[in-house]
């Protein structure tokens, strides 16, 4: 089985402790993620082959940046070198009623300065079968995003099969384009997307619908619309997120293959540990799934949604359930009794 590429930004994540507030905070936990990173630790914590493309500093930060990319046996061949810093974002966790707040500092960041061509796109996909994108990578820059074509492109050139999550990040499109104005290109090449109806018109510049995920009968007509602008389209899935507080979720998962629609059961987080990341877990969930067992489509959406879940009852950005415990959720076993 070849391998699964991902390109994107590593960033150092700085959360405050017990739910404090920034304003309570005297130190942060300094951890790493980032979302096309944190689909590629989910994928190798599935036992499959990943390989993570991205820029890093040359200093001491970047060099902790690299050591956690392989502590999780993701591959790091062909990662690039330069710039001035790694990104950073600030997180204060919510609880109860208060939800939870990200501040991001990645201006002018290694990724966000990437020049166009410095990285040999053939040769990155030369033993890999599908690569993943995110719409995080490019809202940082316009040179994010010119590096983001180009591996769409020879992704696509090489046959390989190409997902996205459409991830709007409304405080990152700051640099004279909005996503209408980028992503529709991005698209095109995409098998699988990701993404709520609503985000995906938005970010596309289509007329702005409001999707009734109650009435799964209405949604194919949605959903078509997708695949009559993307022609390569094959699968479009929806995460169904209904918060409750931000310690309660209700978390549940669309599949949609053109023709039927796939729908897992909706089950309630509560309490949630920790949110972020839990996008990239249904994410790494899916692929994994139609990998490994592309006929199965009901069976893909309720792994998804159940790798989705136990994500947030696991601190950090990374999704680090088993395919047991993931398998043994997706089939109803939510008991959560200890393993002896």
């Amino acid at each position: 089985m070849k391998k699964i590429v991902t390109f994107g930004e590593i960033l150092l994540r700085l959360s405050t402790e017990r739910h404090l507030r920034f304003s309570q905070a005297t130190n942060f936990n300094a951890t790493y993620g980032g979302g096309e990173f944190n689909v590629a630790v989910s994928l190798a914590n599935f036992g499959m082959e990943t390989e993570f493309v991205t820029r890093l500093p040359q200093n001491d930060i970047g060099d902790c940046a690299l050591q956690e990319i392989r502590k999780y046996k993701v591959g790091t061949d062909h990662i690039i070198f330069g710039g001035d810093r790694l990104g950073i974002y600030f997180l204060e966790t919510g609880a109860g009623t208060r939800g939870s707040k990200v501040i991001y500092d990645r201006a002018n960041s290694a990724i966000a300065t990437i020049a166009p061509e410095t990285i040999d796109w053939e040769t990155v996909f030369g033993d890999a079968q599908w690569f993943h994108w995110s719409g995080v990578t490019p809202a940082i820059s316009s040179n994010a995003a010119a590096i983001c074509l180009e591996a769409v492109k020879a992704a696509y050139k090489m046959g390989l099969t190409i997902s996205s999550d459409l991830n709007y990040r409304s405080k990152l499109w700051k640099y004279g384009k909005e996503p209408k104005d980028i992503m529709p290109e991005l698209l095109q090449y995409s098998h699988i997307i990701l993404g709520d109806l609503d985000t995906a018109f938005f970010m596309t510049g289509k007329e702005k619908k409001d999707p009734n995920y109650q009435d799964i009968t209405s949604l194919p007509k949605l959903y078509d619309e997708l695949f009559k602008s993307f022609p390569n389209l094959k699968f479009a899935s929806t995460t169904l997120r209904y918060s409750i507080s931000a310690s309660h979720q209700n978390i549940g998962g669309i599949l949609y293959d053109g023709a039927s629609i796939f729908n897992a059961k909706t089950r309630e987080v509560t309490p949630v540990v920790d949110r972020v990341g839990s996008g990239d877990a249904f994410m790494g969930g899916l692929i994994y799934s139609l990998i490994t067992n592309p006929q199965e489509k009901q069976a893909a959406i309720d792994f998804a949604t159940a790798a989705c879940c136990l994500k947030h009852t696991i601190s950090g950005d990374f999704n680090l359930a088993t395919i047991k415990e993931i398998t043994q959720l997706a089939s109803g076993n939510t008991s959560g009794k200890v393993s002896r």
